[in-house]
């Protein structure tokens, strides 16, 4: 055993018992099991993770036999892909039987059926770092592809060709991405080149998987290396097509920013801010409305005289534009209008000049972001790529003006449940009039009047309630 095996296995007896005592009564049953895949990897890298992963000779009937009485919980919402869940204290553990899987080329899904070894179960593996394994209870290191060497020299291989690895499941290209910005591994030329042949190919799998690798990879620690990866490989075309359409040319006579660059480092930017969100972290909202916030732009671009390029509302466009692909992508409704909220309103701030703005229009912008307003808060920061160093503290004393101007209007009158001083109930009653379309009028006005005047009263926003009612009759 080499010297970094050794150090695997000291590693592993740091979650013993948990792994130990699965092995023994796995043995003792007759059956093998080992921890396989990612958490030895993550040994491998001294990345620590409670989710560990097994392989084993028994059919998912005896797994849930031996792991009962054992376990905490058992589950088996995975035991038609031959996998049985359990927790272990602080361990979740998944079971997987042996498997070995035949592809249609024209399927999204493998056809699973049980294999009859561990060595078998790792060459259906995606990369060989992740066909490593370590047999329990005796701690036997098991590495036929070479995976050791790879976490050692920081590559991504897969345990056969790529060729072979992409088309059995194309997904595996988009993992191949999401692991180099997850690990700052380097993809092997081969599959570099195995990506770029078949990134048609990745039209064949749910959108839901895809959206699955994007968060994950958008939620890594450098995801701009994967974005490059799945850019530069034409994945993206297929996947995120908006992103390689923000690589606009720029000519001579007709210069701006590299809208592609731009974009990249705005995220960068966002996730240095993130920590001032109060939701957890990792973000996807706020780190893929970074990514996207200027997608309208090929849309929108105008050249004009003396060398001049406009992208005149190229926020209500991108935010249309977001929507449709992330819904295209199966995100969640709440997701999409988040990330579409802040796309749209990502350009809002740069009408605030040096403070001009009333305390009316304070309020409107706290309204429009609604409860979006932290998050739009690190958009528009991070969207100030400038290099003119004058300029871009300009821009930030700006806006550390407007957050703290809206600080001290949330403390004057309570900005974050922002509403009329009169409901639906107290209009109807002092209007005398039945629910529908005119409560609703006479509710936007009240609405209006709040953001213009502040907190009134419900006895002037009565007498103004009454005032308007007789003018507009």
């Amino acid at each position: 055993m080499s010297a970094v095996q050794q150090q695997a296995v000291q590693s592993l007896l740091r979650i013993a018992p948990v792994v130990d005592e699965l092995g023994s009564r796995f043995a003792a049953a007759g059956h093998e099991i080992a921890l396989v895949g990612g958490p030895v990897r993550d040994i491998l890298l001294g990345r620590g993770s409670k989710d560990l992963d097994f392989a084993t000779s028994a059919h998912p009937d005896v797994v849930e036999q031996l792991l009962s009485g054992w376990a905490d919980h058992v589950w088996d919402i995975g035991k038609a892909f031959g996998t049985i869940g359990s927790r272990k204290g602080e361990w979740v553990l998944e079971i997987t039987t042996y498997r070995s899987e035949s592809y249609d080329p024209t399927s999204r899904k493998p056809e699973v059926a049980y294999g009859d070894s561990l060595e078998g179960d790792l060459a259906r593996r995606d990369f060989a770092m992740n066909a490593m394994a370590v047999l329990l209870p005796s701690h036997r290191f098991v590495d036929p592809y070479g995976g050791l060497a790879d976490v050692a020299s920081k590559t991504i291989r897969t345990p056969g060709t790529p060729e072979d690895s992409f088309s059995d499941d194309p997904l595996r290209m988009m993992r191949a991405a999401r692991f180099a910005a997850q690990l700052g591994f380097t993809p092997d030329p081969a599959v570099v080149a195995a990506m770029t042949a078949m990134a048609e190919r990745i039209t064949i799998v749910s959108a839901e998987r895809v959206r699955d690798e994007l968060v994950k990879l958008i939620c890594s620690d450098h995801p701009r290396i994967g974005l490059d990866l799945l850019v530069s490989t034409g994945l993206a075309d297929h996947v995120l097509p908006e992103l390689p359409a923000l690589r606009l040319e720029v000519d001579e006579h007709h210069r701006h920013k590299d809208v592609y660059e731009h974009s990249l480092t705005v995220l960068d930017q966002a996730i240095d801010l993130e920590s001032r969100l109060t939701v957890p972290t990792p973000d996807f909202v706020v780190r893929f409305a970074a990514l996207i916030h200027d997608i309208g732009k090929p849309r929108t671009r105008r050249f004009e005289g003396a060398g001049k390029v406009t992208f005149h509302h190229h926020d209500v466009v991108g935010a249309k534009l977001a929507r449709k692909r992330m819904k295209a992508l199966r995100f969640s409704n709440e997701q999409i209008d988040q990330v579409g909220k802040l796309v749209e309103l990502h350009l809002r701030f740069h009408g605030y000049g040096t403070g001009e703005w009333t305390d009316s229009a304070v309020r409107r912008y706290v309204r429009d972001a609604g409860d979006q307003l932290d998050r739009l808060h690190i958009l528009t920061r991070a969207d100030c790529t400038t290099r003119n160093r004058r300029r871009a503290e300009a821009l930030r004393a700006a806006y550390d003006d407007l957050e703290a101007r809206i600080e001290r209007l949330q403390e004057q009158e309570e900005l974050d449940a922002l509403r009329p001083d009169l409901d639906g109930n107290q209009i109807m009653e002092i209007l005398g009039i039945e629910p529908g379309r005119e409560v609703g009028e006479a509710y936007k006005f009240l609405m209006d009047l709040r953001l213009d005047q502040g907190p009134i009263g419900p006895e002037r926003a009565r007498e103004a309630l009454l005032q308007w009612w007789s003018e507009r009759s």
